[in-house]
Order: structure tokens, then sequence, then C-alpha cells
């Protein structure tokens, strides 16, 4: 609009100009004109012309033609009728184009989905096919976001992996919400039963009942308690029999009495009886069939040979060349009957069979088998094995993806439970599922993986369970069964195919050198003569001064290269080698190969044999690579037969020694614990440089079952009788109560790690059936309280027919404020309680509880009942107890009925005991919390005569003696006092007497005294019938109570972990990950496709924090987030990443921050949780700098920086995928390009394994 008035200004201002101009010219006598040129208004002379027209000369297109309006016309139209604007002209706006028919287009139709399908109905004995049965599918139109397994399939790119936008499949044991997917799913409505009378909102509605149909009369029962009660009471009219049943009939609503037992007008006393009976019956049957359900861990018998396997399996699967054990075949027999098992077995005695034979059976049946490891390494390792075994073997590490279509594919528990959350489609054809090195659920860091992905498996899927020995096998295998609702078959064997010796060794020299002293033989006999005889030795050594040095547990470097050296040579004179040296520090074990570097124990055609293996497997790598000094020093090592074996040797070099000590060419292996996991490499001898190991928190001695899983490293099956165990001594001699613990101990139990994440709650709110509460509920720490469950609801129905029969106390002074006086009661007599407890553990009290201190009493054998302290004693657990005189009958010194002190009693009796016959006098124990009051009374007695005499006429020849005088004055005291005081003695003081300062006890003892003086207000007590009224309702509220207990523990408040769920729920909302409705938000959407540190990385991302940086720098400050060294060298940073590791530490208090508002109980800082070690190693190599550059820059082993690399480049594949979901290009581009620099050369070379 601004535009077109200037050009009507522009050209209205050049007309007149060209006006005035053109008067001038005409005075001035000249003959010719002015024209305007051009959209400028130039003005050039022309020829005069003869026309009378006073308009301006113009050339277009500047100018307008005079048959067009002009520009002051138009605007004025323009501003003036709005009508005419063109916006409002329908002339030109509604168009209609004829459509021609095509009848030609309604010949094609959608196919409809099937909605039958058709069985197959067979003999379940013989097998027989008896015919075939059409049956109604269920539902066949599932969307992306069911869990049914009918949904359709995703896209191809998402079989194996999945997509966080996919919903899981819904897993196996859940049966609400497949009760709840049915009733959504259900298309059809039952027109008899399922519609509505009374409109949604309105208190009335209509009848669809036939109003002309003859009403038929109801069948009414009465109770026979009423009947029986009314008669003894003499409370039954008779006479207004007629009246009663005549109101009945008018009175809708009371058509029938509820009862225990109602009985038909027209049936007897015995039918009654009979139905009663029966009720009682089935309901017996009932529960106990329920008990019998929930046994769903089946303890499978292997003591005795299965006669019959080869006739009930005539084609088995896959056949060994070896005669099978017992439990192998029991195991076989059961995965033929599609059953799962549990399968706990010392290590070498063969539970890989059972994982080989249902592999053979998946593709037997072309479905597939997913076998899960703890660790990549062992991944790897079964690859290789199987894939030679089976051909048609797939493997997916976070790094490595090799034929994802197999039929078995192996990969860790983290890439399954991945899958599981993503949907991915391999979980449709999933048949078996095998769980290798189940004690690895034992792990506070990755244990919870476990539990989750047993939790989220599918109905369908059959679990295999390979566990070393522990001593809880039924009952994990009662949790998963129950949480799976199938049931686990669990085979447990203590035999060892090669049994084991375990010998010490305490000298280098002389007698000792050559000697090994057997303490644990075969047969498991622990031998006392052998330690003895190491005592001994040890003693004889150290005094000679040519022991291993000073008393402690270690000694000095050369003296351990001595020992290594004669425990060698020992080996090898005894031919006990090949064997591995389990050493507990990394250090450790590389200076011992340092120390032996000149020890050969190969022939030369072995140092051939290995120098060519080497040399093969190390050409791979670039030519710098293999110059590294690792590579170079390890060469030399394993020429001399010696392998080193830790988290610090390069994986190439690992996976070198472990092939090459496969094959007996390295003598002894230097390793660590982690080399006891995995693929069964035996070795004839395990040797113990220490039976001590640091946990990460301290130093401590192994645990029984760390020691088995390696000591069963000893002893070849097939080639050594015995396999040998040496624990060497090189300070003093181990306690022998520590070496009977580890080395015959119990195995450490299979407990529940699990604990909530953040990843796993926004995983699981993103699906609207899945809860997090079931989650927990499934959990193995919540098994035993969830148990119990089936029997809590059947309590739970009973206790409701109970409360559902209490009838209000008809007493027109109780039922003004009896309930109100017990609930005053309650809280006067816990707070009572509390406060006593409070008091007897001050100093000043427990100088009060002395010799002669008359205190009253109350406990569940005796009711204010007045006594002498005669005597305090401490007991193991720091708690006091008190030996008291007290008076009681003669005839009866001890009573003989107990009540429960817990119950609220009425305080309207609080009259001191006091005999009705001959009094009595017994010496009894009392603890703190019977003392109801400390009186301020004392009494001289002589305790130690008083206990003499008591105890002396409990004999038998004594019995009828008179008490002494001591005693005798005693309780004459005693009696005196209570006589005098029958009311009650005065308690000492809290504030004046025992001089309590604490504003909150005083507090809380003026509340006890308000309370206790506004008892006499209830007019309850005045009732002539209070104590039976009080006692009724005490067993009500007993009901009641215990009904809302029951009823807590049923619901989601009675879990553990609950607390802690909600209060990281709030975290999420805070940082919006979810909303107030807990719907993910984008964040949250963004935080499911990042593996570790979550929080922390999307922060990152949504910060933009990453985006400006390059691609180098992104990738070394992402490295704190897979850094896990705590001590290591300080690198050298760039300002940039200074900037970034401010970011990120800023980010972490800001988190932490958040979490300890919201309640949580955090172990430690958040900030601590990033180390930024590695950060200028990382940027370097990202740069381009080559390996043995980069390790002059850090400390930190190559083993460990290799490890830290691989998990980043996961790490950065997740922050792409994110970049990816918000939209962020850059920062997708700059993601993919720091995966490509770091993915290079020797950290990414290829495992030998999967060659």
């Amino acid at each position: 609009m601004i535009e077109l008035l200037g050009n009507t200004f522009i050209h209205t201002t050049c007309r007149s100009f060209i006006k005035t101009k053109k008067m001038d010219v005409e005075a001035l006598g000249v003959d010719f004109d002015l024209a305007e040129v051009g959209c400028q208004g130039k003005l050039v002379p022309v020829p005069k012309r003869n026309c009378c027209s006073n308009l301006p000369r113009q050339t277009l297109p500047a100018g307008l033609p005079p048959v067009l309006p002009s520009w002051d016309e138009e605007l004025e139209e323009y501003l003036t009728c709005v009508e005419k604007v063109p916006v409002h002209d329908t002339t030109s706006a509604q168009k209609f184009w004829a459509r021609e028919p095509c009848p030609e287009n309604l010949y094609h139709a959608e196919v409809s989905e099937v909605q039958t399908t058709i069985q197959v109905d067979r003999n379940p004995t013989t097998g027989q096919l008896l015919g075939y049965k059409e049956e109604y599918l269920e539902s066949t139109s599932e969307t992306k976001t069911s869990l049914s397994l009918r949904r359709p399939p995703g896209p191809a790119s998402q079989d194996v992996r999945g997509s966080s936008t996919n919903f899981p499949f819904l897993p196996g044991g859940m049966e609400e919400i497949e009760n709840m997917l049915s009733k959504d799913t259900k298309d059809f409505l039952d027109f008899e039963k399922e519609l509505l009378s009374v409109a949604p909102g309105m208190k009335e509605g209509m009848s669809f009942d036939d109003l002309n149909s003859t009403p038929q009369r109801e069948t009414t029962f009465v109770n026979l308690a009423d009947i029986m009660s009314a008669a003894d009471l003499d409370e039954f009219d008779l006479g207004d029999e007629e009246d009663e049943i005549e109101s009945k009939e008018t009175d809708k609503g009371q058509g029938q009495i509820q009862g225990d037992a109602k009985l038909e007008k027209s049936n007897s006393l015995e039918d009654l009886v009979k139905i009663d009976n029966e009720k009682e019956k089935e309901k017996a049957i009932r529960v106990h069939s329920d008990e019998r359900q929930e046994e769903w861990a089946v303890k499978v018998d292997i003591d005795h040979p299965v006669q019959d396997f080869y006739q009930r399996i005539p084609d088995m699967a896959y056949k060994w060349p070896f005669e099978l054990d017992v439990f192998q075949k029991q195991a076989i027999l059961h995965l033929e009957n599609h059953e799962s098992v549990f399968v706990a077995a010392h290590t070498s005695a063969g539970k890989t069979v059972v994982a080989e034979y249902a592999i053979a059976l998946s593709l037997k049946h072309m479905t597939r088998t997913v076998y899960t490891s703890p660790i990549k390494a062992l991944s790897n390792q079964k690859y290789r094995e199987f894939k030679q075994t089976f051909g048609e073997v797939g493997l997916i590490t976070g790094d490595v993806q090799i034929n994802q279509t197999a039929s078995c594919l192996i990969m860790t528990t983290e890439i399954l439970r991945s899958m599981l959350y993503n949907g991915s489609e391999v979980i449709r054809d999933l048949e078996w599922v095998i769980f290798d090195e189940v004690h690895y659920i034992n792990d506070a860091e990755r244990g919870v993986v476990w539990e989750e992905v047993l939790i989220m498996l599918p109905q369908h899927v059959n679990i295999i369970l390979l566990s070393a020995t522990v001593p809880n096998t039924l009952e994990f295998a009662a949790w998963i069964g129950r949480t799976k609702k199938k049931k686990i078959y669990v085979i447990s064997t203590l035999k060892r195919p090669v049994p084991l010796e375990h010998h010490l060794y305490t000298g280098t020299s002389g007698k000792t050198s050559t000697e090994l002293f057997l303490i644990v033989d075969e047969k498991k006999n622990f031998l006392t003569n052998g330690y003895t005889k190491a005592l001994d030795a040890k003693k004889d050594k150290s005094k000679s001064s040519q022991g291993f040095g000073a008393k402690g547990r270690g000694g000095h470097p050369n003296q351990d290269k001595n020992i290594w050296i004669s425990i060698i040579d020992m080996l090898k004179k005894k031919d006990k080698l090949p064997a591995v040296a389990f050493t507990f520090s990394k250090r450790k074990i590389d200076d011992n190969a340092q120390n032996l570097q000149n020890k050969d124990l190969t022939t030369a055609s072995e140092k051939s044999e290995i120098h060519i293996f080497f040399h093969n497997a190390i050409k791979r790598l670039k030519p710098p690579d293999q110059k590294l000094p690792q590579v170079l020093q390890m060469e030399a090592l394993l020429k001399n037969g010696i392998g080193v074996h830790h988290s610090g040797i390069l994986p190439i070099l690992k996976e070198v020694v472990e092939m090459l000590f496969q094959k007996a060419l390295v003598k002894i292996l230097f390793a660590t614990e982690t080399f006891a996991m995995g693929v069964n490499m035996p070795a004839r001898t395990v040797v113990f440089d220490s039976i001590r190991k640091h946990d990460g928190t301290n130093f401590r001695d192994l645990l029984p079952g760390e020691y088995i899983q390696m000591a069963g490293r000893a002893g070849r099956r097939g080639l050594d009788t015995t396999g040998t165990v040496i624990i060497l001594c090189k300070g003093d001699v181990p306690e022998m109560s520590d070496l009977h613990k580890m080395m015959l101990g119990k195995p450490t139990k299979l407990e529940s790690q699990f604990r909530l994440t953040y990843s796993m709650i926004l995983n699981l709110l993103r699906v609207e059936q899945l809860r997090v509460e079931d989650m927990i509920k499934r959990s193995f720490s919540e098994f035993h309280q969830q148990k119990d469950m089936s029997k809590h609801k059947v309590s739970i129905d009973q206790l409701h027919r109970q409360i559902s029969q209490i009838r209000p106390i008809e007493c027109y002074l109780c039922s003004v404020d009896l309930e109100k006086y017990y609930e005053t009661c309650r809280d006067y007599q816990c707070l009572k309680k509390t406060l006593q407890e409070v008091v007897l553990s001050h100093p000043a009290a427990i100088k009060a509880l002395t010799t002669g201190r008359v205190i009253v009493i109350n406990n569940g054998f005796h009711s204010n009942q007045l006594g002498i302290i005669l005597n305090t004693t401490m007991a193991a657990n720091n708690e006091r107890t008190f030996t008291c005189l007290i008076l009681c009958d003669k005839n009866n010194s001890k009573s003989e009925e107990k009540t429960e002190n817990d119950e609220v009693s009425p305080m309207t009796n609080t009259d001191l005991f006091l005999p009705e016959t001959p009094c009595g006098h017994d010496v009894i124990q009392v603890k703190a919390k019977d003392i109801s009051t400390v009186t301020v009374k004392s009494i001289r007695v002589d305790a130690s005569k008083i206990i003499d005499d008591i105890k002396k006429r409990q004999m038998l020849r004594f019995r009828d003696d008179p008490p002494g005088k001591s005693v005798a004055t005693a309780s004459q005291e005693l009696l005196r006092m209570i006589e005098s005081n029958i009311h009650g003695l005065p308690g000492l003081d809290p504030v004046k007497d025992l001089h309590l300062r604490d504003i909150d006890l005083v507090e809380k003892f003026r509340s006890l005294q308000l309370i206790e003086d506004s008892f006499k207000i209830y007019q309850c007590i005045n009732c002539p019938h209070f104590i039976e009224h009080f006692e009724e309702h005490r067993k009500n509220t007993k009901l009641k109570d215990e009904y809302k207990r029951l009823k807590f523990l049923l619901s989601d408040e009675s879990l553990t972990l609950l607390p802690e769920y909600q209060q990281r729920v709030q975290v999420l909302k805070h940082l919006n990950y979810i909303d107030e409705n807990s719907a993910v938000q984008l964040k949250g959407r963004v935080a499911c496709e990042i593996s570790s540190h979550e929080i922390m990385i999307t922060e990152l991302v949504f910060e933009n924090i990453l985006t400006d940086l390059h691609p180098t720098e992104i990738a070394a400050l992402l490295s704190c987030v897979v850094f896990e060294q705590k001590n290591c060298s300080k690198p050298k940073l760039s300002p940039e990443l200074v900037k970034g590791k401010e970011s990120i530490l800023s980010i972490a208090q800001k988190i932490s921050s958040l979490q300890r508002q919201c309640g949580m109980n955090l172990v430690g800082d958040y900030e601590d949780e990033f180390k930024f070690g590695l950060m200028e190693v990382v940027f370097e190599w990202a740069r381009g700098l080559p390996f043995d550059k980069i390790t002059d820059l850090t400390d930190v082993q190559e083993g460990i920086i290799v490890r830290c690399i691989q998990r980043l480049h996961e790490t950065l594949r997740d922050v792409r995928n994110a970049a990816r979901i918000i939209g962020d290009p850059v920062l997708y581009r700059k993601m993919e390009e720091a995966s490509l620099m770091i993915k290079r050369d020797i950290v990414f070379a290829a495992s030998l394994y999967t060659q």
C-alpha cells in the first residue's frame, strides 16, 4: 500500500511539473514540447503537435494510455470500495471442473484382513492328526504402537536393533496387561449384558425390563445365626411374624439379609451344614491348588542315569562324539519339551553342551537363538567356537555387526536389552535366549541389566541359564518362573570332571623348594596335617633367614623373582605345566613378566610356531603399530612360553595370548581374575600369587565363589586325572579358618542388584501399557515380598467378609466416644514406650537404675508389678538386662499365661499388682522396654544374698526351706510399699530428676501428661460393660488394621524403590524430559537413544555445547563419560576443551543439586563420575596422531586407551542418532566426522576370533 501511494504521488507531481513547464514555454513563444521519458521523470524536447489536449506527452511504460483509469481514481476506488478488492471476488475463486465418470475404478477393492485361522487338532499323546478347526483371531489390525506380535513389521533397516519409536513386545507373565489389552481390542458388543441403563454422569436412568411380564418372587434368605441368637435371648416375637414379612416384601432394598451361612426357607438345617462343608472343602482345594501352582522352580534328579534317553529322543538335533553326562541329558530332555532350564555346574563341567543343543534345535525349527554374555571378549570367543560348530552364527556388539540375519546371534546383555526396549523384529522369531555366566548378576554396576532382560522377554521365548555353582539356584529359578509364569527346571551338579587338589607352597631353597603341602584333597577333605607341616616349614625358613623376607603379606621384587623362578622350575620338573598364575595387580603382573624375560620354557619348534602365528596375527596392523613397545615385548615373552593377560594389554595381543594358550604353547600365564570368566581355557595347574584382592573399596580375602571360579581352571578334561591348585605363602601362612572358608565355604548367593535408572524409566514411560511399578514388582529384590501375594489376596477376602459382619456396639455411652478413647489409649501407649526407651538410655537414668531402685514392670507376663532391681548386666548386643525381685502369689510363683504386650489396653486400672493369696516372691530378668516407671523410691537390699538364697531354694532338697532374712526383709518392705501406694508410685521427673534439656523431649513429656489427664473426660469409661465393649472394639480394630496392612502390601506403596522412582520422576519433570502427565517429551526421546550417562549427554546436546565445537574437540570432550580410571597423569587441554570441561562440570553440579532437592540419596558427588584424564589422548588421536605417539601423552596403559576409544565410538553414534531426532544437521554431520576420525588403525583392528 505504501509503495502504491508513493508511485501515485511521484506521477502526480511529474504531471503538475510538466503542465507548469509547458505554460512557461508557451509564454516564451518556443515551438516545441516537453515529453516525459521512462520511469525516472526525465524530460526531453520534442516537436510540437497540433492538438488541443492538455495532457502531458509521455512514453510507455511510465505513461498510461488514455483508455485506462488514472492512478488517483484507482487509488480512491481501492481505499473507499473495500468490496471490490480482488480477495472478495468469488467469480474467479470458486470454479468447478466436471469429473468424468470411470466405473472401472470400483472394480478394485482392498483385501480385508483375515479374521480366522485354521488350527490342527492332534492327539496330545500320539500326535495323530484328528482333524482341523477354525479359530477366531482376536485382533488382526495392530498398529506400530501395539505390544502384540501381530503388529506389522517395520522397515528392514530396523529389523535387528529396532527403533526408539517402536514399542517393546509384551513382556511375558504380565497377565493384567494382557487382560487390559484384550478388553481394549474387543470389537463387539454384547447387547444382552453390556448396554447401560444409566447414562454416564446421570443419577437415574431407564429400565429396559418388560413391563408386561409378571414379576418373579425373589427367594428370601434368613441368617441362621440371627435366628439362634434371637431364640436364646427370647427376643424373637412370633406374634409379629406376619407384619415383619409384609414389611420386608414392601422394602425393595431388604430382599436378602447377608451373612456367613444363608439358608433358604424351603431347606433344612442338614442341607445348610452340607453346603457349608462342601464350600469349605472347595475352598481348601482351591487354596492348595494355588500353593501348588506357585512352585515355579522344579529340581531335576540327576543322581540316577537316564536309561531311555535315546528312545525318548531318537532323532537328536545335534550329536557329540562322546557320551553325555546325566545332567546334560536331563537338560536336553527338557529342551526337547520346549521348557526353560537353569544349569548350575562347575567350570569345565560341560554346560556349553546345553547351549549347543538349543542352537541346534533353533536351526531345526527354523527359529532363532540369542546367546548373551557379560563381556564383549567372551562374545567374540563364543562366536568363533559356535561358528566352527554350526556355521550360521552372527555377532552383534557395540562396534561389530556380523551376519545379523543368522539363526544364532551372539551379543552382550546390554545389546539384547536395547533390542527388547526398541521392539526388534528378531524377537518375533526368537525361541531361546541363553544367559551365560548368570552369577555375573551379582555385579553391582551391570547386574541390573540381567534382571531387566529377564523381565522384558516375551512369553514365547524360552530361557536357558548357565551358571557356576551357587547356593540359591531354586530361589532364583522360582523368581524367574513366577515372573514369566512358566516352570524353570533346575539342574545343579557339584561333580567336577577333574577333581582338584589344593596345596600351599612356602619356600625357594633346600627341601621346601620342590615340596607342596596338600591341605585339601580331591574328595574335599581339609587336611590339618598338611597345614601344620606348612607352618613348620615356614618357621624353619624364618629361623634360617632363607624365606621370602620379613613377616607380612609380600616381599621384595627380587624375592618375588626368586619365588617365581623356583615354582616354575618345580612345576616343570613335576610336569605340571601349563599353569595360570592369578595375580590381582596389573603392575605386579608386568613386573613378574619382566623379571622372567630370560626364562625359556619352549623348544625350538614351539618358538617357530609361536613366531609364525604371532606375525600372521599382527600383519593386519599398520607397520608403525607392529613396532609398538608392547607388541615387541609381548613377542619376546611369548617365544619363551610366558604370557600376560589383563585389561592394559591391547585386545589383539590378548587374543593372541588366548589362542596360543589353547594350543599349549604358553607355559605360564600371568592373568587377572577376568581370565577365569568365559571360554573353557583349562590348565594343568593354577597358582595364586595372593588370596587377597582390592575390590575397589578396600583389601579383602577372596570370596569362596571367586576362588572356586579361578581354581576351576585347573585340570584338563581327558588329559589330567586331577587339577593342581597352589597358594604361594610369600609372607605368613594364611590362617586355617580363612583357608577353610575360602576353599570349602559356600559360594556367594545370587543377589539382586536391581536399581532404577533414568533410561529404564523413560523407556517404560513412553509405553502407556507398561508401568515402572510393574518392573519393580517383578525384580528379584521384591521377590520375597511379592511371592506371598496370592496368600495375601485369600487373607484379604476373608478379612473383608469378617469386617462386613462387624456391627456397631449398641451402647448409648460407648457409642459416643469409645472409638476416640481407643485411639487416645493407643497414642498414649506408643508415645510412652518411645519416651521410655529414650529416657532409659540417658546417662542419668542409667545411673538411677542401680541396686535397690524400685520400678514398675509391664510386659507380657506382668502388669503393673512392683519390683526391686538387684543386678544389671550388659548383653552381647549392648542391651541392658535387669535382675529384679518381684512379689507374686505364693502358689503360683510364675505367670503361666502370657498376654500380648503390644495390645492396646484401657487406661482405667493403674493400680499396682497386689497378691491375693499369701505373698510369694520371685527373681526375673527384664529389659529396659519392660520398665514402665522408674519410681523415686529405693530400698536398701543385699542383692547377692537375695539371689543366692532364691537359687538355693530352687534346688529340690532346699525347696521347703523358709526364705532368708534378706529376702524376707525386702519382700515385706515391697509389700508395705504396694499397700500404702496401691494407686501407683510417682516416677522420676525427666526434667527435675534426670535433668533432660532437649526441648523436643520435654514437649513430648508434656503431651504425654496432657493425654493422661484427658482420660477422665470420656463418657465410655462409665459404661457397666466397658471392658467387654473395649475388647470387642479392639478386636474389630485389629481386623481393620490387618486389612489395611494387607492392602498396603498388595499396593504399589509397599515397593522399596517406589520413593526413589518418584524422586527420579520429579527430576525428569524439572529437566523437561517428561511433562506433568508423565508423557515423554523430546528430551526424553533423545535420552532413550543414549546408552550411558543419558542425562548428561542429552543436556550437552540441548545446551548446544557440542554444536559449536570441532569434531575432534567433541570426541575429546565426550571421552569423559567412557573413561573410568581414577588416577592418571593430568592432560594438557586447549582453551576450548577447558571451557567444555567446565560446562560439563557445571551441568553435573546442576543435576546433582536438583537430585538432592528432590530427596535422592546420592553416594558421592555426581560430577565425580566424569573422568577427564584421556581428553588430550583422544583429541590427538582424532587429529590423526599415530598410536605410538599418543601413548607418550599419558601413563594409562594401551589396552585401556583402546577400550575407551571403542566405547567412545558407540557414544558418538548415540549422539548422532540424537541429532537426527531433534533435526540438527550440523551436529549430525560433526558426529559422523568424529566417528570416522577415531575409527582407524590398531584401535579398531578386527578381532582374531571373527576372522
